[in-house]
């Protein structure tokens, strides 16, 4: 029950925020980020209608997703080590954490090993923190024509993470240069980039309103993560 209360309040805030910016909440897709969590609650949730859930470690996701409902569709969301892209390709249908060329080759090979097209995100350090993954903007412009090359990897917008910020207004830039990034490389690809992967629980509001197309959610719909575990990809 806390689940169903839960999911209702962060889709009324999507829909608060969407209107408030003149978009249509179908626009908008809640990804339920269910790390640490069981996939019980990954099944309660497909009951309540979700569909799409993000994982940020593959070895918890290959002992989960077996144990899901089949039509849950699944997003890593982490920093994934090239080593682990063999698995995650397997397991994955979208990549949003696509952080280097190297990787991108990477997850080419082993797509073209198990005959396999992969959605992919390219991650953009916005911000600039040291402590985050990411491409830096002006060398993700320069790295984009190497894409034509990987026909495995179909790439569909952008992600980022914003640094955490007690009031969401404060991050709003971020969100905002990372549109205008997009912008700017569908322009220089001559082909539409339609997801930017943006907004956690404390800023989806914000995210949305900058033109978010996935918001991924965690802690607003299935409750805190155990003590000491760190936030990744989403809140």
């Amino acid at each position: 029950m806390l689940l169903a209360e839960n999911l209702a309040a962060v889709q009324s805030r999507i829909a608060a925020a969407c209107g408030r910016s003149g978009r249509d909440p179908a626009e908008v897709t809640l990804l339920a980020v269910s790390k640490n969590h069981p996939a019980e609650a990954v099944a309660e949730a497909v009951g309540l209608g979700l569909t799409t859930f993000g994982e940020n470690r593959v070895q918890e996701a290959k002992a989960k997703i077996p144990l899901s409902p089949s039509r849950a569709r699944w997003h890593f969301i982490g920093h994934l080590q090239s080593n682990k892209a063999r698995d995650a390709v397997a397991l994955f249908g979208t990549i949003e954490s696509v952080d280097s060329l190297a990787l991108a080759e990477e997850l080419q090979k082993q797509a073209e090993k198990q005959a396999k097209t992969l959605q992919v995100l390219l991650e953009v350090n916005v911000s600039g923190e040291s402590s985050k993954f990411g491409w830096v903007p002006d060398r993700l412009m320069e790295s984009l024509g190497a894409f034509d090359a990987l026909p495995r990897l179909e790439l569909h917008g952008l992600m980022t993470i914003a640094p955490y910020a007690t009031d969401a207004e404060n991050v709003r830039p971020v969100f905002r240069r990372l549109r205008e990034l997009r912008d700017r490389c569908a322009d220089r690809l001559g082909a539409p980039l339609p997801v930017l992967s943006m907004g956690m629980s404390g800023d989806l509001e914000v995210a949305i309103e900058e033109g978010s197309t996935i918001v991924r959610v965690g802690t607003a719909l299935f409750g805190p993560r155990p003590k000491g575990v760190r936030g990744t990809a989403e809140e």
